[in-house]
């Protein structure tokens, strides 16, 4: 029960981030269809650890990726569609020393094949 407070809890507290900046430990909320978010980062050693965490709706259990980025490195997370509909994807991204949160549009040719 915990784990669903402190999700709703960063999900009241942040901005909406499907295209913008994040500053360090500011969380920006994200949306992938049925399934929402928030992500935030902190520095450390010149890297920046990105914390990520989903859920399907507000019963979903929360799912939480983490990865570290450094300059030019960016991460895709995606959520296929239903049969005929496209894929949700977020992309975040560094760049200039900053950290950069928009929805990615799939290749063309995952589109076609139903993905």
């Amino acid at each position: 029960m915990y784990r669903y407070t402190v999700l709703a809890a960063l999900c009241v507290t942040t901005g909406y981030a499907s295209a913008g900046e994040l500053d360090p430990l500011q969380g920006g909320s994200i949306d992938l269809g049925g399934f929402q978010g928030v992500v935030y980062y902190t520095e450390a050693d010149n890297s920046f650890r990105v914390v990520t965490t989903i859920a399907e709706g507000e019963a979903g259990l929360p799912v939480r990726f983490e990865a570290t980025l450094d300059e030019g490195q960016s991460l895709t997370i995606s959520v296929p569609g239903r049969l005929d509909e496209r894929s949700q994807t977020v992309e975040i991204s560094r760049a200039g020393g900053k950290l950069f949160v928009a929805g990615a549009e799939p290749p063309p040719e995952l589109v076609r094949a139903g993905h």
